[in-house]
């Protein structure tokens, strides 16, 4: 089979991660990469060839581009690749707001043979999953509410600040890690109609978020409450979905870091007589499959020409429009950061 030569724009801890899963897949071949880190343009010893720039990346023959770059040249990327030619994923968020977004949607219309995929992974971790196939198989009825909890230490994480400044990021915690629960609540519960926020940096005092409390309601009922953190000084994964027949509770999330615990789902199974205390049962997961299982994914749309269904533009739309509604649900964050004008289509 003739593999797909696949360019990575951004090298750093995410872009490096994509690439082991990418080398691994019989279908895909990184033929080269770019990151501002480098001192000048040069070669691997496998082969593979690295520039300072994405434009120069972007002049090589390639099938396939990665974008796993700082929010505020995402999107700009993303466009370059698409009016290059290229299929192309992107990790999350999309963009600093929904303009960026807004613009890249614009490009994919123009070019409908193209596949264009956003990097939710959490969506293709097993726990999840599992959670989704129980809630549509209608195993414990239909979802009355969710609990939300994504948290961790600080804003600041790997070796850059960048995700402290607005002018590059765009948002907090938000948009950053947050923006993951955001769109699990969206895969279990649909659309939220009402959202009510709480936004504040009060701690660290950036201006990005450091905390952002919602509550939100979807139109036929189903109540769900998040809170994204960085004052979450023991790192911390948890949603809890509630249904008319019993519980569903995700808990940690494996990851790089491993600093979020076991990845368990505990599935509870209400019966009449169980007085509040009914019979569970708590699967644990050991192995870290989102990675390769969302490349593969992206490379079974690319080479079968299947439309893209998970971390669609559609979808990531969708969940960064939710995102920006918790910002400005909060009138002071709003005014405060002049969000009116960077997403006047969804203020309530």
């Amino acid at each position: 089979m003739k593999k797909l030569k696949v360019g990575i724009a951004g090298y750093g801890v995410v872009g490096k991660r994509r690439r082991e899963v990418i080398d691994k897949h019989a279908g895909l071949q990184t033929v080269a990469l770019c990151d501002r880190v480098f001192s000048s343009d040069g070669k691997f010893d496998d082969g593979v060839r690295f520039y300072t720039h994405y434009k120069e990346l972007l002049k090589e023959d390639l099938d396939i581009l990665f974008v796993c770059l700082t929010n505020d040249i995402a999107a700009q990327v993303t466009v370059a690749g698409l009016e290059r030619g290229l299929h192309v994923f992107c990790e999350k968020p999309p963009g600093r707001d929904l303009n960026d977004i807004a613009r890249v949607i614009a490009c994919e219309k123009k070019h409908p043979g193209l596949k264009l995929k956003y990097g939710f992974n959490h969506r293709y971790h097993d726990s999840v999953r599992e959670a989704l196939r129980i809630i549509k198989a209608g195993e414990l009825g239909a979802v009355i509410n969710m609990r939300g909890v994504y948290g961790k230490s600080k804003i600041i994480s790997f070796d850059s600040d960048w995700r402290t400044k607005r002018a590059l990021a765009g948002g907090g915690i938000l948009l950053d890690q947050g923006i993951h629960m955001v769109d699990l609540m969206r895969l279990f519960a649909g659309d939220f109609t009402d959202v009510h926020s709480f936004v504040s940096n009060s701690y660290w005092h950036h201006d990005v978020e450091d905390n952002a409390y919602a509550l939100m309601r979807t139109a036929d009922g189903v109540v769900a409450m998040l809170h994204s953190s960085a004052t979450q000084w023991r790192h911390r994964f948890q949603l809890e979905i509630t249904l008319a027949r019993g519980m569903i509770i995700l808990s940690g999330i494996l990851s790089g870091s491993k600093s979020y615990g076991a990845e368990t789902l505990l599935v509870a199974y209400a019966d009449d007589k169980d007085e509040g205390d009914p019979r569970e049962v708590t699967i644990r997961y050991n192995q870290d499959n989102s990675w390769w299982d969302e490349i593969c994914d992206f490379a079974d749309v690319v080479l079968k020409g299947k439309p893209v269904v998970e971390g669609s533009s559609t979808e990531a739309l969708e969940t960064m429009r939710l995102v920006y509604r918790i910002y400005c649900a909060d009138p002071q964050w709003r005014d405060k950061y002049k969000l009116n004008d960077q997403a006047p289509d969804i203020i309530a």
